[in-house]
């Protein structure tokens, strides 16, 4: 397995060997070991989410309150997505970017975003399919969302796709607005939280 930082501090790509055979293939997205050592602690398991998209789906950007918020581990058993991580933490030194990764079903590849970051995908084919491993359980509540076509952002988004996006997600904020309105997580209340898991 093959653990790559991204450019946001807290994300990471990890890409693991596959078997393949006269049968078909063999592959493990998620290996503890290897993500223990990248990350340094483990990933708590509370939920596991699946989701089927038409190509141009966009979901996200999606994030939770922090504490507790939700980290989450994706990767793709069919189809492909481009997942995006942008850094909407208030006071960090790259509040304000992102970072993208092409995911595959061929690759077996995998995004892992930490708590406090914000996250959305895009399908690029019909029936992709997206499986995620969360920290936390849903918490209606505690979930918030910026729309993906945040022009100050200026997200990858392959301008030959149809869009295809929730109301929630297209009524969301951009970056700005929810500066603005101060709903945002705080970068110091991230690392707080990060150093927890380690200790």
């Amino acid at each position: 397995m093959q653990a790559s930082p991204l450019k946001i501090s807290g994300a990471f790509e990890f890409t693991p060997r596959r078997f393949p055979d006269d049968r078909g293939v063999f592959v493990s997205p998620y290996q503890e070991a290897a993500f223990v050592e990248a990350v340094g602690h483990p990933l708590r398991l509370a939920q596991t989410n699946h989701s089927v998209s038409r190509a141009g789906t966009i979901r996200g950007i999606h994030y939770a309150d922090v504490p507790p918020s939700q980290a989450k581990y994706v990767f793709c058993p069919h189809g492909s997505f481009i997942d995006v991580v942008v850094d909407i933490r208030v006071g960090s030194p790259t509040f304000g970017q992102w970072d993208a990764v092409l995911v595959t079903s061929e690759k077996s590849n995998a995004v892992y975003i930490a708590e406090g970051l914000g996250h959305a995908m895009i399908a690029l084919e019909d029936d992709t399919t997206m499986n995620y491993l969360c920290s936390t359980s849903y918490n209606p509540s505690g979930e918030h969302g910026l729309t993906p076509l945040d022009p100050a952002l200026d997200l990858p988004w392959p301008r030959e796709l149809e869009f295809h996006l929730s109301e929630k997600d297209v009524a969301a904020p951009t970056l700005a607005e929810a500066y603005e309105a101060g709903v945002l997580p705080r970068y110091e209340d991230c690392l707080a939280l990060y150093a927890s898991l380690k200790a």
